[in-house]
């Protein structure tokens, strides 16, 4: 066990929110003081984290969320992926010219789902008004926030391509013509504005349900459909190709559609479930993990050893390659999930485990899949690109390591939630007039060939990488995790659990300890970028551990120390006492509870 952490695991009783900003964070604890419950809490922090992170998430984006009810008493995800337009067709992106949809602008857009995932949520789930959980976004919006740094860097290093190709951004983020410094007051009066219309919108119908359902129409079949609809007619904007392109998406799409709720996913591993979303997320992936880990004494590994690092990527490069070969919307094709999670179709795979660095990307072979197998190796072996590539996009033009936000929260009824927001970021595509905020990128998750499951196709979800984690231990609802990160995300949240597991690490000692990833398989994010046998760890395993990986044939690369992933976890003891964490990592997120 550690010496020390960075930060004390947060004790209470009343009710713990942790999140990537400590403002979010300490908003969430706000609203479970004024009387909300868990749900209010998230959805109020949720719409904060676009303000104040607006680099790594905005309105126009999506979220799924892991949530459970102490009163329905069972698990559920909320879905608010929003899919493809009814205009997003392979044909038409490869009429433009395109092998692989770009990272930004407007082709990429999907139908924003994030606002209605909110909505549904607060409506079904949570006790307080429209009003309540958005004063506080407005607030920061209207009067400011200190922005981050890494806020104002972004918005610096896209200057010259806002102003001559992007102009509504140019005026929404560099209203004076010069990036704000770091830590400055920065206010977004347009986004405070859309907000209070919709608040007003809402407020002009009686009772807290029809007020929610007067918001949802607000944006999906109001004022603010017709706003993002008029300026995608006519927009035509540069993207990541090299050329300009207008958009798919109408207000028709936006106003025929509305978030989920769906039953999780879930896999048993010792007296643990874990509860994730379906394979139109990547939450499988962590399953496939734990399937082929099962294998393996981790409990006798030291949790920063090499032999652990080690095992844990082998067991990663195998569930991501099956990922790329099986995973999709399971409403347009056949996942088989429960064959991919079976302990006989484990013990093949684990065979594949050596003691040295697999550089080959091997699916596995499932009956009946064998030419969807065939072509995406195919694919793959055509069309990604050799180099790393991080969430979100454009790092051609900009510092862009950044990825997206997360929440967990848990209050003393035993209500929690754990959702990653993501989507909509401030460089991702042009700011619609009149909103305060863009829409999102999603949709360069899909393939331009068909025949795959993650094949471009009006109504279907986009594979997304967001993939919050929900634990039940022995039947017990009991721990919220994740981490922001793209295709790091399974991997960090891997490591948290097997270290919180396996090692009896409380929750901020588990987030404290040096974190590793693979960009062995392909990223999912333009230009589809991979690195065969690649490993990433943080430089404080230290130089004996960095050492004995080379030596089993990984391809190092070390990082900085406290520079990978963005952890945060709440659980809730079987005695009542809560328990959250938050990595000291960018010196952004925070726990806070009481």
């Amino acid at each position: 066990m550690p010496a020390f952490t960075t930060r004390p695991e947060i004790l209470g009783t009343f009710g713990v929110v942790t999140s990537t900003h400590w403002i979010a964070s300490a908003v969430g604890m706000s609203i479970l003081e004024k009387g909300g419950n868990a749900f209010d809490a998230a959805v109020a922090t949720g719409f904060v984290l676009q303000v104040v992170e607006p680099h790594l998430v905005g309105p126009g984006g999506d979220m799924p969320a892991l949530i459970y009810s102490r009163k329905r008493d069972k698990v559920e995800v909320v879905c608010a992926q929003g899919p493809a337009p009814a205009g997003a067709t392979i044909e038409r992106y490869t009429f433009e010219g395109l092998a692989m949809i770009p990272g930004d602008g407007l082709l990429a857009t999907v139908i924003p789902g994030s606002f209605d995932g909110w909505m549904l949520m607060l409506r079904d789930y949570g006790t307080m008004s429209v009003r309540e959980v958005l004063e506080p976004a407005i607030h920061y919006a209207e009067s400011g926030h200190p922005v981050l740094p890494r806020v104002a860097a972004t918005i610096a290093g896209m200057a010259g391509f806002f102003e001559k190709e992007w102009p509504t951004s140019y005026r929404t983020w560099l209203p004076g013509g010069a990036a704000p410094a770091p830590h400055a007051n920065v206010r977004n009066p347009a986004l405070a504005e859309t907000w209070k219309r919709v608040v007003a919108e809402a407020e002009a119908k009686k009772g807290r349900e029809a007020q929610i359902e007067a918001a949802r129409d607000a944006f999906y079949r109001g004022f603010v459909a017709e706003a993002i609809g008029r300026y995608l007619e006519s927009a035509e904007v540069m993207d990541a190709s090299g050329s300009r392109h207008k958009g798919v998406l109408t207000a028709q799409d936006m106003a025929g559609w509305s978030a989920t709720i769906e039953e999780p996913l879930t896999y048993d591993y010792g007296d643990w479930t874990v509860a994730k979303t379906g394979p139109w997320g990547q939450g499988p992936v962590l399953f496939q993990c734990l399937s082929l880990l099962k294998g393996f004494d981790l409990a006798a590994m030291a949790p920063v050893g090499a032999e652990f690092v080690h095992t844990v990527t082998e067991a990663m490069k195998l569930a991501f390659a099956d990922r790329d070969a099986y995973y999709g919307d399971p409403n347009f094709s056949d996942v088989p999930m429960a064959h991919l999670l079976s302990d006989a179709y484990a013990a093949g795979r684990r065979k594949l485990i050596t003691e040295h660095a697999s550089l080959d990307l091997s699916p596995g072979q499932v009956p009946g899949f064998e030419k969807q197998v065939d072509l995406t190796m195919k694919l793959l072996d055509a069309d990604s690109q050799t180099g790393a590539v991080y969430e979100p996009t454009m790092a051609h033009l900009s510092e862009k390591r950044g990825d997206t936000v997360h929440i967990d929260v848990i209050d003393r009824e035993g209500n929690m939630v754990s959702v990653t927001p993501s989507g909509g970021w401030l460089q991702s595509s042009p700011t619609i007039p009149g909103l305060g905020f863009c829409l999102n990128t999603r949709a360069q998750m899909f393939w331009l060939k068909p025949g795959l499951p993650s094949s471009l196709m009006p109504g279907k979800r986009p594979r997304t990488t967001l993939t919050p984690s929900l634990g039940l231990h022995e039947g017990r609802p009991a721990l919220a995790f994740g981490t922001p990160g793209g295709d790091q995300q399974e991997q960090w949240q891997l490591s948290f659990f097997l270290r919180h597991v396996h090692h009896g690490l409380n929750l901020q000692e588990a987030i404290d300890l040096p974190l590793f990833h693979t960009a062995h398989f392909p990223a999912s994010f333009y230009p589809r970028t991979r690195e065969p046998g690649s490993l990433i760890a943080e430089a404080n395993f230290g130089e004996t551990v960095l050492g004995e990986l080379r030596g089993r044939g990984h391809r190092l690369t070390v990082s900085d120390p406290w520079t990978i992933g963005r952890l945060t976890a709440a659980k809730c003891d079987a005695d009542g006492l809560l328990r959250a964490a938050a990595t000291p990592r960018l010196m952004q997120a925070y726990a806070v509870g009481r």
